[in-house]
């Protein structure tokens, strides 16, 4: 961990963060690829905090070179990550180089655009990684560009993003579906066991990505059979600051002693259902982590966006499948590529996203 967030060193520019999708000359210096670090750390950490709004990180280069400002997206109605970088930054913005996830926004809502601060700030030049897709917010680089500010498109995807961006491009919650099972595909034995089929170190990496998340979604069968509480945790059970939604699907009654009612639960009869609600009540990304039958509906609905797969070096041999009927031939499959893969002490963690 570091506690400066000016130190964070330049192998936190990692692949898996940031993808280069066109190399451009100024790669070759080096403050700058540290403000890019660093704005992508900074936008990383803000992870799940910030919807409706997008999850971007910002950094200030002074003249001098040395980068003087970091900030983040604030939850939602707090300043966005440049005038929180720009804060840090205090006087020595003028005439310094901002480095920025997301093209900085143009309208004026819960708070000012972002480009008036920056013009009021004295930025010569502004570096931005994404366009900004919404036809409210977006047309910042122009805005700028027009107040004598230099602006630059990079042409790279980070990975925080990608969430926001596919939702405001489908105009839904992006949805991602977590499945742990055994290596042969079953998510619990032929008696019904399922606790635990991963081991802790992948389920606390489930509870990880759960703070992520705004909601959190099951089906009305994994209430019944588990009664869960769905927060996310740390290590030692205690719950994290950050804590998703919990959504239920299903005509099934929630009983009464649930614990999820301790947390606010929302049931819907239908996924789609469900995520309407989500977008209109500003929820970007959504965690669904079953039972099978949710899913399988939600991959045959076309839903499901990008999948987790925790697999566990057992086999069974017969219990309940991990996903029920979807396709019955192979043109028809519902097709995934594979992103990443890590380990997680003796489970294989696979994160796939949906081919386009």
């Amino acid at each position: 961990m570091h506690d400066n967030p000016l130190t964070l060193p330049l192998s936190s520019l990692r692949s898996h963060d940031a993808i280069v999708v066109e190399q451009r000359e100024w790669f070759a210096d080096e403050e700058l690829r540290r403000a890019l670090a660093l704005a992508v750390a900074a936008g990383d950490r803000a992870q799940g905090t910030t919807s409706p709004n997008p999850p971007v990180g910002a950094a200030v280069v002074a003249l001098d070179g040395e980068v003087v400002g970091v900030g983040a997206t604030e939850p939602v109605g707090g300043p966005h990550a440049e005038v929180m970088a720009l804060r840090q930054a205090g006087a020595q913005a003028e005439g310094a180089t901002m480095v920025v996830t997301l093209e900085p926004c143009a309208h004026t809502g819960r708070t000012g655009p972002c480009t008036q601060a920056i013009i009021d700030a004295g930025i010569a030049r502004v570096l931005y990684c994404h366009k900004d897709p919404s036809a409210l917010a977006g047309g910042g680089a122009q805005v700028l560009e027009h107040a004598g500010v230099e602006s630059e498109y990079l042409g790279l995807a980070v990975k925080a993003l990608q969430p926001w961006l596919h939702a405001q491009h489908s105009q839904r919650p992006y949805v991602v579906a977590k499945i742990a099972q055994s290596a042969d595909g079953f998510v619990a034995a032929a008696d019904g066991s399922s606790q635990w089929i991963t081991g802790a170190a992948a389920r606390q990496a489930g509870h990880r990505f759960r703070a992520q998340a705004d909601a959190i979604m099951v089906g009305t069968g994994t209430v019944l059979a588990d009664n869960p509480t769905l927060s996310a945790r740390d290590g030692h059970g205690n719950e994290l600051e950050k804590q998703p939604r919990p959504i239920v699907v299903g005509t099934r009654t929630i009983p009464s002693e649930a614990m999820l009612w301790q947390r606010g639960v929302e049931q819907f009869s239908s996924p789609a259902q469900a995520l309407d609600w989500l977008w209109d009540h500003g929820e970007r990304l959504v965690l669904v982590e079953g039972g099978p039958d949710l899913i399988t509906s939600m991959l045959t609905l076309d839903l499901v966006d990008e999948l987790h797969l925790y697999l566990a070096p057992l086999l069974l041999g017969a219990g309940k499948s991990s996903v029920g009927h979807v396709a019955g031939t192979l043109e028809h499959a519902t097709r995934f590529y594979v992103e990443a893969t890590e380990m997680f002490g003796q489970d294989v963690a696979v994160v796939m996203r949906r081919t386009t």
